[in-house]
């Protein structure tokens, strides 16, 4: 089946009721991680770009202004990755919700569709998305950003909710590749900014083909929906909602593992901060690349393996409120960050990016050194989270920004939206906090 006829036959009542039950759970994560971004100065920036810069019409999520629907797209995809908390698919390693559903949201607010009708485009998207992002890694020389399979992701499912026909979303695929942005990931792991994982110029591209192709706009054929089918011959038997993992910590999922590895001797041994003299982790490349120590910034600090290593040790969590202000000038955490240090291991490397594993080495002040077992992330689809602890996540990043009542109208709605319009959600989702 052609990638394009699976999106417009896709119908939710079909949908085995695990897949429903997951893509309620991944809609209502992304927007708790959006309003646990909303206070970056990151989220503030771009907000204030698409509002004064780019103006328009479109609601823009938790802010009162608006502007044109693809920046509008663009402030939401990056509000949601200016915490890096959202989830994710291991074999891409990186993330099809993010840069997915701002183009949801603001398609389908433009177009005035039913929840019914936004929820199957929804899990339609993350098929294709996971898919796409396995067909580029595979085809492209380079290791690319989400925002730029992200784009093409957002275009197919985007062009479902517009109602165009198959020839008119070939184009905005089509259209969608060409312009999405082909950002190399590991710039941004080397140099960590506030350019994040391109998801939401991912969004903007997206949104701004699929309204090009519905004006007649032509696009190049999509390389990675139509010339590696080996990728998506499985769509409509394996659903990949299923596989996504989801964060604990709104940090790099490459430092999650060390993260646990820590805190699970840290509680096994009854340690405190004080009683370490230094930390070595053990992992995959990639996730030594993330080398900053002393970070500046909170975008430094959740692209940091070192540093979030330092918070669990000392404060025995990793929340957002560790990675800002006042956390990153705390003694005791920057002097474990500093002098963390970091081993690449062949055993990690084999199974990565399937399986992402670390093991820690406490060296402690009395001698001794304690030597964890080899870790997972925690929340990895072979161990999914339960829907209380994913409930648990959204109240205490949603309830503090949005306000308690807020956040649970939110969260009732999605258990029900497939019986609502999209209004029903996104009267909760603009307007200012």
């Amino acid at each position: 089946m052609h990638s394009l006829d699976f999106i417009a036959q896709l119908d939710w009542d079909t949908l085995p009721e695990p897949v429903r039950i997951r893509a309620r759970q991944c809609l209502r994560d992304l927007i708790g991680v959006a309003a646990g971004g909303l206070n970056t100065n990151l989220s503030a920036i771009i907000r204030d770009h698409a509002a004064f810069d780019l103006p328009g019409e479109m609601p823009m999520m938790f802010d009162h202004r608006s502007a044109a629907p693809a920046a509008a797209a663009m402030a939401m995809g990056m509000t949601i990755d200016s915490l890096d908390g959202h989830d994710g698919y291991n074999p891409s390693k990186g993330h099809v919700g993010c840069p997915l559903l701002p183009v949801l949201l603001v398609l389908g607010h433009l177009k005035q569709v039913s929840g019914r009708e936004f929820m199957t485009a929804l899990v339609a998207g993350y098929e294709f998305g996971a898919r796409a992002a396995a067909a580029q890694h595979a085809t492209a020389p380079d290791y690319h950003t989400s925002g730029s399979w992200g784009a093409v992701a957002g275009a197919a499912a985007g062009a479902r909710l517009m109602g165009l026909s198959t020839e008119p979303a070939r184009h905005a695929l089509g259209i969608a590749e060409y312009h999405g942005p082909r950002s190399q990931m590991m710039r941004c792991i080397d140099h960590p900014t506030m350019l994040k994982d391109g998801s939401g110029y991912g969004a903007m591209a997206a949104v701004s083909a699929v309204q090009l192709a519905a004006r007649g706009f032509t696009g190049a054929p999509s390389l990675i929906a139509e010339q590696a089918p080996e990728y998506w011959g499985d769509l409509g038997d394996s659903w990949l909602i299923l596989q996504q993992y989801f964060k604990p910590y709104p940090v790099c999922r490459w430092a999650q593992a060390p993260v646990e590895a820590i805190l699970a001797l840290r509680s096994a041994h009854g340690l405190q901060s004080a009683d370490i003299a230094e930390i070595t982790v053990e992992s995959f490349h990639e996730a030594i690349r993330l080398a900053t120590a002393e970070p500046k910034t909170t975008e430094e600090a959740q692209y940091s393996t070192s540093f979030p290593c330092a918070v669990a040790m000392v404060r025995g969590r990793v929340a957002p409120a560790d990675l800002d202000g006042a956390a990153l000038h705390d003694p005791e955490i920057l002097r474990l960050s500093r002098g963390l240090r970091m081993t690449e291991s062949e055993q990690a490397n084999a199974v990565f990016p399937e399986t992402r594993l670390a093991r820690v080495t406490l060296a402690l002040r009395d001698g001794r050194n304690l030597v964890s077992d080899w870790h997972q992330p925690r929340w990895d689809p072979d161990v999914p989270p339960s829907e209380a602890e994913l409930s648990e996540k959204y109240h205490e990043l949603a309830d503090p920004v949005l306000g308690p009542e807020r956040a649970r109208a939110i969260a009732a709605t999605i258990e029900r939206l497939e019986d609502a319009p999209l209004t029903a959600l996104t009267d909760h989702l603009f307007g200012a906090v």
